[in-house]
């Protein structure tokens, strides 16, 4: 094959692409730096003002914000907080940075009380550093997040990638990194071994500039970081030829996606074994994200409940009185996983027209429901003991309302009006959810309600974080204060 001498676009040699990027690694490991400077020196300006009396204590007020700087560090790194998709989204940025902060006061707290040390830190200080530290690497991410946009922007942390290949891998490739704004690469050309006359002029607005001969030469004048083999992976020899030659060359080479996997973008790949591996699909909360939400569940329901008992004794003295039957009732619910659990309300009908298998959702002005009952329903405090089911575990305080499993919308069970109904079920049922605070409360007696609450769902299980979550919550005493749609 005759070498080919490329004149060279525009793109490969502006400011941003005449030069080999600096790794954005760089700037995020800076980032975490000042992260950690940012949680610690919170803490040792507070103990600097000197307004608490620490009792002598200062020697241990300092530790105790090396070790929560340092626990922060690495709960941050363990929650995503400096993966790119949170180096570019205030809002993930943020949502990621404050989990590990509140992961971390945790931490400290039991730590102090395991240990038995924790009378020997000031109360008023440990609160103001907790504040004072999630403003500060609130503010700290902020700009660092401002930061990276605008030297991306000018290409400073730009890669020069070339494509070899031109057919279908090739097109969907280059189509893909120029739709992602996150992507720090700059594609300089393409190329391919076919004949010039068969080659076309441009690939996705990406000019060909030649062959592999030509690659390999640009490569060594040092004008491209990074070669992208998008090959269909069928051709096994050819791509084998290919990297053979490209494996002598100073940069680093990566095989495209074959044309499936665009299906599956997004997916992150791991190393399972020797053998890399996509997942397509993973829990939406998991690891330590499930660890918080737990702590959140059964420390906020806890709280919850030591203020509010004797609102629920009164409630159960007023059912009492007012009609025969138990007080509480117990209703087959679908949960996590699809399993069904049993779900506690207080008694808000009469005890002969209780339903367990055929569910008839009430209405209004239901002739089975209670003097008691209505009220019950219009503030919601039928809702109350489904706390004790977020301590047995099979509840949390937000996530999707658990439906009975036979309910039905416009005469339709609900899996029958939305096929990927289970969907909803992979996280914990709540108390409170996104759909609610959104104005989807009460009977869901049509299709159109079910979609709507459908949807809202999804986007709570997709973006799930403890964030939404309290403000969520908060949402909710509004809604129960003035509420409109309840029972």
């Amino acid at each position: 094959m005759n070498s080919e001498r490329p004149i060279l676009p525009p793109m490969a040699t502006e400011p941003g692409a005449s030069r080999k990027g600096v790794p954005l690694r760089i700037a995020i490991t800076l980032g975490r730096v000042v992260e950690f400077l940012a949680a610690a020196s919170s803490g040792l300006v507070l103990i600097a003002i000197g307004v608490w009396d620490f009792g002598g204590t200062l020697d241990t007020h300092s530790r105790v914000v090396l070790l929560g700087a340092a626990a922060y560090a690495l709960l941050a790194e363990s929650l995503g907080a400096y993966d790119i998709d949170a180096q570019f989204s205030v809002r993930k940025g943020w949502n990621r940075v404050v989990m590990a902060w509140l992961l971390t006061a945790v931490f400290l707290i039991t730590l102090g009380y395991l240990l038995k040390e924790s009378d020997q830190v000031s109360r008023g200080w440990a609160v103001s550093w907790l504040a004072l530290g999630a403003v500060s690497l609130c503010s700290v991410r902020a700009i660092d997040i401002i930061c990276v946009r605008r030297l991306k922007t000018r290409g400073t942390f730009n890669e020069r990638v070339a494509i070899f290949g031109t057919g279908q891998q090739g097109l969907r490739f280059a189509q893909y990194v120029q739709s992602d704004e996150r992507l720090t690469i700059t594609l300089i050309g393409m190329f391919d071994d076919r004949s010039p006359e068969r080659r076309p002029a441009d690939v996705a607005g990406v000019p060909v500039l030649g062959n592999l001969t030509t690659l390999i030469e640009m490569i060594r004048d040092g004008l491209v970081d990074q070669v992208v083999v998008a090959l269909p992976w069928a051709a096994e020899r050819r791509l084998q030829e290919i990297v053979t030659r490209l494996a002598l060359t100073p940069v680093k080479v990566r095989l495209g996606p074959d044309l499936v996997a665009f299906t599956y973008a997004r997916r992150p790949v791991v190393i399972l074994g020797d053998v890399p591996v996509m997942t397509l699909f993973d829990r939406p909360i998991g690891g330590l994200s499930a660890v918080a939400k737990n702590i959140e569940d059964k420390l906020l329901t806890l709280i919850i409940l030591a203020f509010i008992w004797p609102v629920l004794l009164a409630v159960a003295i007023a059912i009492k009185l007012d009609s025969p039957g138990p007080i509480l009732f117990r209703q087959p619910r679908e949960g996590f996983n699809n399993r069904t659990f049993d779900c506690f309300k207080f008694r808000s009908m009469y005890h002969n027209q209780l339903e367990f298998k055929n569910i008839n959702q009430a209405t209004r002005d239901d002739p089975r429901v209670t003097r008691v009952g209505r009220i019950l329903r219009r503030t919601s405090l039928d809702e109350l003991p489904q706390l004790f089911n977020v301590l047995l575990g099979d509840m949390s305080l937000v996530g999707p309302r658990p439906h009975a499993p036979s309910t039905r919308a416009g005469g339709r069970l609900f899996s029958d009006v939305v096929q990927s109904y289970a969907a909803r079920h992979k996280v914990k049922p709540g108390i409170t959810g996104w759909a609610q605070v959104c104005g989807w409360r009460g009977e869901t007696d049509t299709e159109e309600k079910l979609i709507k609450r459908f949807e809202h769902d999804l986007y709570y299980i997709d973006n799930w974080s403890i964030l939404l979550d309290f403000y969520i919550l908060i949402r909710t005493v509004g809604a129960v204060l003035l509420p409109k749609n309840a029972l």
